[in-house]
């Protein structure tokens, strides 16, 4: 069974840190591209970071560039999204997802977790 968790959610102040991580099982993900995407309330989802198989190539959007960080450890089956100069505009539930292709659009991505909240106060 193809398990995506992620842990790391919660409440922060605007200004402040939160790392985020994705716990791949079930299959190997070695060779997986692995993404990071968000939803707030009312709005669609969208994409925020991307990390290749080897975890030397990284894509992110525009809003978080600069910010954000996004890794892949040693095992390639795991994922961290460190958001440093969080922003009450942050606030969503954050997803990870694998997929096969190098893409920024949800439907790219084969297999997604449950998210976790991340909610920044001003």
């Amino acid at each position: 069974q193809v398990q995506l968790v992620e842990s790391g959610g919660g409440l922060v102040q605007a200004g402040g840190s939160m790392r985020l991580s994705c716990a791949a099982s079930g299959r190997t993900f070695s060779s997986y591209v692995m993404g990071w995407f968000r939803q707030a309330p009312g709005k669609e989802r969208e994409f925020v970071a991307r990390v290749n198989w080897s975890g030397g190539g990284t894509y992110y959007a525009d809003s978080v560039k600069g910010r954000f960080t996004v890794s892949r450890g040693n095992d390639k089956n795991t994922v961290y999204l460190q958001m440093n100069s969080l922003k009450p505009e942050d606030t969503a539930v954050y997803t990870c997802a694998a997929g096969m292709s190098w893409a920024t659009v949800p439907r790219r991505y084969d297999y997604w977790g449950q998210g976790t909240q991340v909610t920044v106060s001003s």
